[in-house]
């Protein structure tokens, strides 16, 4: 039977950075830092929300400046810098007209992207702030906000000063940290505190390690459930029982990730057994406390920072699921 891969393999793609001090705006509130304008006004989209758009605009394009049309109204709060959300996306060279992407628009496949200017492209991160779940926009990104910088793309047919046309629905937004209700703690739990930010902290019990997996609920929360096979938006911590450190944590490096919520020992790209066991189940919005022995994670194997023989102890926030 194949070993259960390391925790965090090949997330690398969907994780976002989180800075601790975003939080969900009201949209009535918040303050976009782009805006309707003349070019973003020339695009017109029709169709419903979730289907495939027909779209149509002027060639050439040009805008010196990102701008954004609101096409569909939206509800809920505003999107926060930072925030990971999910997304139906066509993409169009606004020179020529021409589509470079499009999204799927089956109502389960989405793009994943971090409003973060620094790690997506900067005209896509801003243009997305204060934007509703809900919403369908027109977005027309500059050069300098798009693929200037880099000289275009050769291989989308993208120039260095071709301007990028957008249009977007807004699917989901994952949440920044657990939001649930407040649980008692089974007793023989290590206790967990929470910092300003979210960020867990842990103090381990001085006795041996319970042989058996155990699983706590620090908040429950009143989002959908996890099922085997989902894939899951999660903030984690990981310590070692023994040595009471560290060994990971998204916290720490600000970049939570997809995971898939299967047994790793028998699902390819899987997690940690006792990890999926603890996570199936639970619900967005949680927030869980799981001490995973040794047979139920790496065995007597090491594992990168891992000893062998090493009994676990996760954190986690469950942020969103697809």
């Amino acid at each position: 039977m194949r070993r259960a891969p390391a925790l965090i393999a090949s997330a690398g793609l969907l994780v976002a950075f989180l800075t601790g001090c975003s939080t969900p705006v009201d949209a009535a509130d918040c303050e976009a830092p782009v805006m309707e304008g003349a070019a973003s006004k020339l695009v017109s989209v029709s169709g419903e929300f979730g289907a495939a758009p027909t779209v149509d605009f002027p060639t050439p394009l040009k805008t010196d400046i990102t701008q954004v049309s609101e096409i569909i109204a939206g509800t809920g709060d505003g999107l926060v810098p930072d925030q990971l959300v999910k997304l139906d996306l066509s993409l169009y060279n606004g020179t020529t007209g021409a589509l470079i992407s499009a999204g799927e628009y089956d109502g389960a496949t989405q793009a994943s992207i971090a409003l973060d200017a620094e790690q997506t492209l900067p005209g896509l991160a801003l243009g997305l702030e204060c934007a509703q779940v809900g919403s369908r926009l027109a977005l027309t990104v500059s050069p300098d906000d798009g693929l200037g910088p880099a000289g275009g793309d050769a291989n989308s047919g993208i120039g260095a000063d071709d301007s990028l046309v957008f249009v977007i629905d807004v699917v989901r937004a994952n949440l920044l940290r657990s939001d649930g209700a407040n649980q008692p703690v089974a007793s023989g739990l290590p206790s967990v505190v929470l910092a300003p930010d979210g960020t867990p902290g842990v103090t381990l019990p001085s006795s041996e390690p319970p042989a058996k997996l155990q699983i706590g609920v620090l908040k429950k929360g009143r989002g959908e459930e996890i099922a085997e096979g989902d894939t899951a938006t999660l903030h984690y911590t990981g310590i070692l029982w023994n040595e009471k450190t560290v060994f990971d944590s998204s916290w720490q490096t600000g970049k939570p990730a997809d995971f898939l919520i299967a047994d790793g020992s028998t699902t390819e790209g899987g997690l940690i057994p006792g990890f999926a066991q603890a996570v199936i189940g639970q619900t967005v919005g949680s927030q869980i406390i799981t001490v995973i022995p040794p047979d139920q994670a790496y065995g007597d194997e090491a594992s990168q920072t891992i000893p062998a023989g090493s009994t676990l102890v996760f954190v986690v926030d469950i942020l969103g699921v697809n």
